[in-house]
């Protein structure tokens, strides 16, 4: 018996591409490497914020309840972060939208329960850095300087 290369048995399954569809899980990921790159780099920029305004807060000797202000991009700061090692963006997560290819080229996510997963999750990453940014700014406002 001869086997052809190309008959359909003979031939290995060969796994498909990844695609943008098979690489989003509700709930879980929504965000390909450069979302979660400019996720990353708004973190970094919101821990310089909260680093740059402690230390002015600091240098003019502001008082502890003024302190509380680094909440704010203490908040931003933990969100990035949160999002980038989460894989997961809870603004896309709250619109029903992903992103595995270039900036700005979103899909719609049709199923309605994966909708209310992912608006789940982005309620959970609000919560959570909302939560770090109020610790910061407690944190900085008891801190005696």
């Amino acid at each position: 018996m001869t086997l052809s290369p190309f008959a359909s048995s003979q031939m290995p399954a060969r796994p498909a591409a990844p695609t943008a569809s098979t690489q989003y899980r509700p709930g879980s990921c929504n965000i390909g490497p450069a979302e979660i790159a400019r996720r990353r780099l708004a973190g970094h920029v919101g821990l310089v914020a909260t680093l740059v305004l402690f230390a002015v807060l600091v240098a003019v000797d502001a008082p502890p309840l003024v302190r509380l202000i680094m909440a704010l991009p203490a908040a931003a700061a933990a969100s990035g972060y949160l999002q980038a090692w989460l894989r997961f963006c809870a603004g896309f997560g709250s619109r029903g939208i992903f992103n595995f290819g270039r900036l700005g080229q979103i899909e719609r996510v049709v199923d309605d329960a994966a909708r209310r997963r992912d608006r789940a999750k982005a309620r959970q990453i609000g919560l959570a850095s909302l939560a770090i940014g109020v610790a910061v700014g407690l944190v900085a406002a008891v801190v005696p300087l």
